[in-house]
């Protein structure tokens, strides 16, 4: 049984600082690359960007000391399966060593080995800083369904690792809703939580599962600078896994909510154009706003909670919570019956 009592070292210890030197080594001697490096925000790997000065940036990716080889393997092994499947896809291509390995095994300033993996740097618009539009919107869910099957022939050992974000393991979240001061949000989430065992658990393992990005937020989406309504990246395949497929539509459609009269409008545009690309199942949209609503408890209980354990991280975070408090507002003011009908309706299923 999977539990929150239960999330490894990766995920609650602070990892040891690499400086940028040591980074700016690594890459030199392992990649026989040169460049300015520059330090990133990440949630478990510590992370910096490469700038060769020759029409070419890098990420390098240097793993938390309890982050298990087999994740890390997982993640790299997912995405040479895209470059094979889809190798159009908009998605960080892994950059081998010079001695023709895709990820490297090292100890570093005296600590534990860590895996060392550089990836091809994806240029954009973070989407949070770009105006939003139908066109740019349709081709997002369009972009997910596309990487949805690219990996549908793909599988590795650890794909079935327990990640707190998966949402088949929602009824965990349990536990930390004692950690939210507002009872007014506390009972919401609550509600919500109880809705996910009632109407979408009992189904998931009746439906599609295949390993899935698993994370399609406004920050894991680059949009090209020159053509707003274009999608140029998906980054962070960190929260990969085997779940059901429409765990990951649910997150990305999270966050296409609006503050308007019509909040779900957006979504349903979102579903249909992803739809369009890998068609639906009945059974799978009619649970699609239970784990819509379950993602944004997800967020605000998990993030809280880890926002405590590690406070000089706190902002990174927290980036999308009070964004996912409004959004469950909305989740809450619309009966179930009628967004599952929207969404039917939205799919032609109607």
């Amino acid at each position: 049984m999977h539990s929150l009592s239960n999330i490894g070292d990766a995920f609650t210890l602070p990892a040891p600082a690499i400086d940028v030197e040591t980074a700016q080594r690594l890459v030199h001697d392992h990649y026989g690359i040169s460049g300015v490096v520059q330090r990133l925000t990440g949630e478990r790997d510590q992370n910096f960007r490469i700038r060769s000065g020759q029409g070419h940036d890098y990420l390098l990716k240097i793993s938390h000391p309890a982050e298990d080889r087999s994740m890390t393997e997982f993640q790299t092994q997912a995405l040479l399966h895209i470059m094979r499947t889809d190798p159009t896809l908009p998605v960080p291509h892994v950059i081998e060593t010079r001695d023709g390995e895709s990820e490297k095994f090292l100890a570093i300033g005296g600590h534990a080995p860590r895996i060392v993996r550089l990836l091809s740097y994806l240029q954009g618009d973070l989407l949070p800083m770009v105006p939003r539009s139908s066109a740019l919107r349709q081709h997002m869910a369009a972009t997910l369904a596309r990487l949805a099957i690219a990996l549908r022939g793909f599988f590795h050992p650890a794909a079935g690792h327990d990640l707190p974000w998966d949402l088949k393991h929602a009824g965990d979240l349990r536990d930390l809703l004692a950690h939210i001061p507002d009872m007014r949000q506390r009972s919401l989430a609550e509600r919500f939580l109880d809705g996910f065992e009632e109407h979408a658990r009992p189904q998931l393992a009746r439906l599609r599962a295949q390993v899935v990005h698993n994370d399609l937020n406004d920050y894991n989406v680059l949009v090209d600078p020159a053509h707003h309504d274009r999608v140029a990246g998906i980054l962070d395949f960190g929260d990969m896994v085997h779940t059901a497929l429409i765990n990951d539509l649910a997150i990305a459609s999270s966050y296409q909510l609006t503050d308007s009269s019509d909040p779900l409008g957006t979504v349903a545009e979102f579903v249909a154009a992803y739809h369009a690309v890998l068609p639906l199942e009945p059974m799978e949209i009619d649970v699609l706003f239970d784990l819509m609503a379950t993602r944004l408890v997800s967020v605000v209980a998990i993030g809280g909670w880890r926002a405590q354990q590690h406070p000089e991280n706190r902002d990174y975070i927290l980036r999308n919570n009070a964004k996912s408090w409004a959004r469950l507002e909305r989740c809450g003011a619309l009966p179930r019956a009628q967004a599952r009908q929207t969404l039917r309706r939205a799919c032609n299923m109607e």
